[in-house]
């Protein structure tokens, strides 16, 4: 196993759930404009919820909470993707680990917050959604690490560095 940074891990998992986050938005945008679904509003719910001098029953904060705390929770998550790296997690098996973290994490916390029910309780369309949209941002986030970690230099690799 080669001796990787646990810094360079984070940078590159970072980048690579920006990548996701992306992916994950165009699916949610061409979903929706098949499904006619309206967006979710749980990630400024999740920002007015934790952020003080928020207030989750206030429109305005959900709006304009909604799209940054959904970009910096898809980039921050992706961190954990070079944390199973480091911990010799890699390739589908990380990806999977990602999907899983992520999820259970996202569902125990819209829990906590009182902004969902328990996911069995959400009805099948609701939880399909979820469940899709998630995997296709650890799928895409997975396979973004992988590619940027097959092209770390081999003396990076040797020597830990990012």
């Amino acid at each position: 196993m080669p001796d990787i940074s646990v810094l360079g891990a984070t940078t590159r998992g970072m980048v690579a759930g920006a990548v996701g986050t992306t992916a994950m938005t165009i699916s949610e945008r061409l979903e929706m404009s098949i499904s006619g679904r309206e967006g979710s509003q749980v990630p400024g719910q999740v920002g007015a919820n934790l952020l003080p001098g928020r207030d989750p029953h206030s429109q305005s904060d959900l709006e304009d909470l909604n799209t940054p705390v959904h970009w910096a929770h898809g980039i921050s998550v992706g961190a954990l993707r070079g944390l199973l790296d480091v911990a010799g997690i890699r390739g589908p098996a990380a990806s999977a680990a990602h999907f899983a973290l992520l999820w259970v994490g996202d569902a125990a916390l819209y829990r906590a917050l009182g902004i969902a029910d328990v996911p069995w309780r959400w009805g099948a369309t609701a939880l399909g959604t979820d469940l899709f949209h998630k995997g296709v941002y650890a799928a895409v986030a997975g396979a973004s690490y992988d590619a940027m970690a097959r092209s770390r230099p081999a003396s990076a690799a040797r020597h830990g560095a990012s």
